[in-house]
């Protein structure tokens, strides 16, 4: 498996609207983008932090992944991501090691990149996000 870096640290809020200005005015970082993601029913922003992303998680729906995780556990981290190549490949890799998948082949995500979730019961309790930009 290769990892090339971070890609980014996923960080569930209730409100996009009270957390930007927090990151904004008291950390210093710029929010570049934000973007709903229909599909896991999120409104994402996303932020620098050196090579690194910060993207913030708004549900669109209670029932959706992140509301839920907010019901459960609260306001807090929600995901960690890793760039990787050849994502297909590594699923394929981690699943034969006995990896709890909850994505076995990737889909759509944020900015474009093709993901895939480990369940956090085969990673130490960390729900684990892996990334690939598409070929162009």
């Amino acid at each position: 498996m290769k990892i090339t870096h971070i890609e980014h640290l996923g960080i569930a809020v209730k409100s996009l609207e009270e957390a930007i200005p927090f990151y904004e005015e008291v950390l210093g970082l710029k929010c570049y983008a934000i973007e709903e993601v229909a599909e896991q029913k999120v409104k994402t922003a996303f932020f620098m932090v050196g090579q690194t992303k910060i993207e913030l998680l708004e549900s669109t729906d209670p029932e959706g992944p992140v509301g839920s995780f907010i019901e459960k556990r609260g306001q807090g981290i929600h995901h960690l991501a890793f760039a990787v190549e050849g994502l297909q490949k590594n699923l394929n890799y981690l699943e034969e090691k006995g990896i709890r998948l909850i994505d076995k082949t990737p889909r759509k995500g944020a900015e474009g990149l093709n993901i895939a979730f480990l369940h956090p019961k085969s990673t130490f309790g960390v729900l684990t996000e892996l990334c690939e930009k598409p070929k162009q």
